[in-house]
């Protein structure tokens, strides 16, 4: 079972940039799919970005498309989202989690989960 740990979250102006990580323990990140998602209060969870095993491949919600990049470091056991151009729609709590089958990689059947960080964009 891995365990996940997302820090980096923050307040941020409009226009401005953070970058999350999603931190693995107790297994090597490098056997899953990992992707990030948020919930904004008062609406559902949603997909943000995935990324394969070896990074090779990576998917994007169209609202953050050119925007954000997934990326990871299997040595680290880390992977990243990098947020730029941020908008106050891009408020929410961001979630890592980690499946084992790359089969629809925005969806959100993720086996294992983070307990989120807060982002916050202020306009």
């Amino acid at each position: 079972q891995v365990q996940l740990v997302e820090s980096g979250g923050g307040l941020v102006q409009a226009g401005g940039s953070l970058s999350l990580s999603c931190t693995a323990s107790g297994r090597t990140l490098s056997s899953y799919v990992v992707g990030w998602f948020r919930q904004a209060p008062g609406k559902e969870r949603e997909s943000v970005a995935a990324i394969t095993w070896r990074g090779t491949g990576t998917y994007y919600t169209d609202s953050v498309k050119g925007r954000f990049t997934i990326s990871r470091n299997n040595v680290q056991n880390t992977v990243y989202l990098q947020m730029n151009s941020l908008k106050p729609e891009d408020t929410a709590v961001y979630y890592c989690a980690a499946k084992l089958q790359l089969a629809e990689p925005l969806s959100s059947d993720y086996n294992y989960w983070g307990q989120g960080t807060q982002v916050t964009v202020s306009s």
